[in-house]
């Protein structure tokens, strides 16, 4: 089979313009985007803690089209960066080279919390007597690095319920709701409006071997409220989106997705958009009982006064 080459497309950004930036190089590359911190602060046992900056990296085809989608790649950071300054992007030719191999070389077990360890789907599992879940880190998000998913994973570790149920709205790669499931809450079901994302959660579900007693759907509050799911109410649900599109969840009836006595748990809060989000709280008479934060992100447990 004949090997192609690569145009490995690179920028060093903060872990509030990464998932921009991800969103950004996705619309380009066909093998999708990898995000990534640039240092692991490894102890002896080799466990790793991702510290500094993140990295995105995406991938081109060496083919007919390249310079022209190169020049569209550009053109679309030249927009972003009008909004926020980003760094120029390394662009670096790649001949005849699985990526993925590169990976992991570099890829590290992430400990999270007391009980949880996040690690590729091709790296033995240690005995440690944590709870391993698996992921592919070349998806773009939910791969464990990133603090919107340490702090969701963090918040959910805490506030599970063995043998309840969990929601999990926006469910990307399909890591938290794995995880809660592998905390033992039953049954569990994740949502996503990208039919590519509830794809991806569905073969996270195959690589954990959790194939009972959880469920990826197309879907978003609406679908859940209106009987897309088994059920329309759970004691614990989460969501780590963005604060904008938090904002009209909540206005959609995210919290109606709760059941009485039951947590919201709210990722993906800029340290700016704080004032924003406990004003939208407030509105929807919900009180926040526990905060946690990593770097400029915050988490949020909430629920009913």
């Amino acid at each position: 089979m004949e090997k192609r080459s690569w145009l490995e497309v690179s920028l060093e950004v903060s872990g509030e313009l990464a998932e921009a930036v991800a969103e950004v190089l996705s619309r380009f590359a066909p093998g999708g985007v990898a995000v990534e911190s640039t240092a692991i602060k490894a102890s002896a046992d080799e466990y790793g803690e991702p510290v500094g900056p993140m990295r995105v990296r995406a991938y081109l085809p060496v083919d007919d089209q390249l310079e022209a989608t190169r020049q569209r790649l550009e053109e679309a950071l030249y927009f972003l960066g009008r909004i926020q300054p980003l760094p120029e992007p390394a662009f670096t030719i790649i001949h005849d080279q699985n990526w993925m191999e590169a990976w992991k070389a570099h890829y590290r077990p992430i400990e999270i919390g007391e009980r949880l360890l996040v690690l590729p789907v091709w790296a033995a599992v240690p005995d440690r007597g944590r709870i391993p879940v698996r992921i592919d880190p070349g998806m773009a998000f939910g791969t464990g690095t990133h603090p919107t998913t340490q702090l969701s994973l963090l918040l959910l570790e805490k506030y599970t319920r063995p043998g309840e149920g969990l929601l999990d709205i926006g469910c990307g790669t399909g890591i938290l709701a794995i995880a809660g499931r592998l905390l033992g809450a039953a049954p569990v079901y994740g949502v996503d409006t990208d039919p590519a994302a509830v794809e991806i959660s569905r073969q996270t579900a195959l690589d954990n071997q959790v194939t009972k007693g959880i469920l990826f759907e197309p879907g978003s509050v609406t679908e859940v409220r209106t009987g897309l799911l088994p059920v329309r109410q759970a004691p614990v649900v989460v969501a780590n989106i963005l604060t904008h599109i938090l904002i009209r969840l909540l206005d959609d009836g995210l919290a109606d997705l709760v059941a009485p006595g039951g947590i919201l748990l709210l990722s993906g809060i800029l340290e700016e958009k704080r004032g924003e989000m406990l004003t939208a709280l407030e509105w929807q008479n919900l009180t926040v009982i526990e905060e946690l934060r990593i770097e400029d992100w915050l988490g949020l447990a909430v629920k009913s006064r």
